[in-house]
């Protein structure tokens, strides 16, 4: 009967924090690292959380676009440094968390965006099997190895999982398969949810933030490449726009979220309807992307 109770409470509490959201949290002198920093959200993200007074260090391969970053944050008087490591290399990640370490301090914030596929990465050939899986799955063992034991010196944490809505309709296209790039979004969804009930019976104050990126943020640039069957159902959002969002949600400390935030309960809808009648949706709402 209590757990019935509760259930019920736990309903109402969240109907209700759907018109009245939690207060948004101080993050001012956070220490926050962005993988993937060099483009798109990756850099929105870097950008305005030095607005908040975090101090971010940023993680990119490619150290030009990085340390253009670094170098717009810094004309806006941000804390921010730049760090190249590939973080499909365990030894690389566990060298770069211990110099962020000692130069800034015990890392509290974690944001992975470098799997995150762009409109681009969705109508050109799929990368190898081995690297979309390392890139996108692997390279978060490697981070949270490192991370998880500065959060916990800490005291606290934030770990942001960024996924991608990008798994195609019907699982390949002219220009190739893209089962492993679906795959690889699924595995961080699940990993987000293992990670946070882990991390609940350890009674952590570490928290697990699940971000489901539709894959309509493009610019006006790579909008043509993605269709639309019916374009004012959607239209597109910018990097810096959606970067916003997905912080109002973190400093909410939402478990789980969309950008934009309206389409995660059309996602639990689909999942409930009937296969049938959910392939008929997708078609007729079909940006050749799932809604997964």
């Amino acid at each position: 009967m209590m757990l019935v109770v509760g259930i019920c409470c736990t309903i109402l509490i969240a109907v209700y924090r759907m018109f009245r959201p939690p207060s948004l949290k101080n993050l001012n002198f956070e220490i926050a690292v962005i993988v993937g920093a060099g483009r798109g959200v990756g850099r929105e993200l870097a950008l305005q959380l030095c607005q908040f007074g975090v101090v971010v260090a940023c993680i990119d391969i490619d150290v030009q676009t990085c340390v253009a970053t670094v170098q717009n944050a810094r004309q806006i008087h941000g804390i921010c440094k730049s760090y190249q490591c590939d973080v499909r290399d365990k030894e690389a990640v566990a060298r770069t968390v211990n110099l962020i370490k000692n130069e800034l301090g015990d890392i509290t914030m974690l944001f992975h965006c470098c799997g995150l596929p762009s409109p681009r990465t969705l109508v050109q050939a799929s990368s190898e099997i081995r690297d979309t899986m390392d890139l996108s799955v692997i390279s978060h063992f490697w981070l949270l190895d490192s991370v998880l034991p500065c959060m916990r010196h800490a005291g606290k944490g934030h770990i942001i999982l960024l996924s991608s809505v990008a798994g195609l309709s019907n699982g390949s296209s002219g220009r190739g398969t893209r089962v492993p790039l679906s795959t690889a979004q699924f595995a961080v969804q699940g990993l987000a949810e293992s990670l946070h009930m882990e991390l609940r019976h350890l009674n952590s104050n570490i928290i697990v933030s699940l971000v489901h990126v539709y894959p309509f943020i493009v610019g006006r640039e790579a909008a043509k490449d993605i269709r639309f069957r019916i374009p004012s159902y959607f239209g597109t959002m910018s990097a810096a726009e959606a970067a916003r969002q997905i912080l109002n949600g973190v400093r909410r400390n939402y478990a789980e979220f969309s950008v934009p935030g309206y389409l995660f309960y059309f996602g639990h809808i689909l999942r409930i309807l009937p296969k049938k009648a959910s392939f008929m949706l997708r078609d007729l709402l079909d940006s050749g992307v799932d809604f997964a």
